[in-house]
């Protein structure tokens, strides 16, 4: 609550950088997609959006691969909208629960009736920082800050 009465404060006739400041201490917030730090943002309003053409390739990865994530987010509003495009992948865990990640996407504005294709390419190699294990593996498309299914592909030992 803080960080965002604080963030809205100072972007009251904020320069760049400043605007650059906000923008960079509500990362953690939007992750998480509370509507109050996406208010701040400009992106509060529900977005009016469908998902179709899903693409997810392949489907079945060894530890190591990538996987190739597309799809297309279609404007339903009557008028244009301002979107905030972020991608979760839910990780399956040691213990077989999940943990969710969430991928910086895109920040546009969509007009009424228009579309735009999204992809981002996930590498499944083990880093320091974290180990992939076999499973099915969640994807969604956060779209200010709502969920939305994209499907799922699975992780091979």
């Amino acid at each position: 609550q803080l960080l965002v009465e604080t963030a809205r404060r100072w972007l009251v006739a904020a320069s760049p950088e400043r605007e650059w400041i906000v923008r960079h201490a509500l990362r953690w917030a939007v992750k998480q997609g509370d509507a109050q730090a996406l208010d701040v943002l400009g992106f509060g309003s529900r977005a009016q959006v469908r998902v179709d053409e899903i693409c997810i390739r392949p489907d079945a990865i060894p530890v190591g691969g990538s996987v190739q994530l597309a799809f297309v987010l279609y404007s339903t509003a009557r008028r244009r909208q301002d979107l905030l495009i972020d991608l979760a992948v839910h990780y399956v865990k040691a213990g077989g629960g999940t943990s969710a990640k969430v991928f910086k996407l895109k920040s546009l504005q969509l007009a009424s009736g228009d579309a735009v294709r999204l992809q981002k390419k996930i590498s499944l190699a083990n880093l320091t920082t974290r180990r992939h294990y076999p499973g099915v593996h969640r994807v969604e498309a956060l779209v200010n800050g709502q969920p939305m299914p994209i499907g799922s592909f699975t992780v091979t030992g």
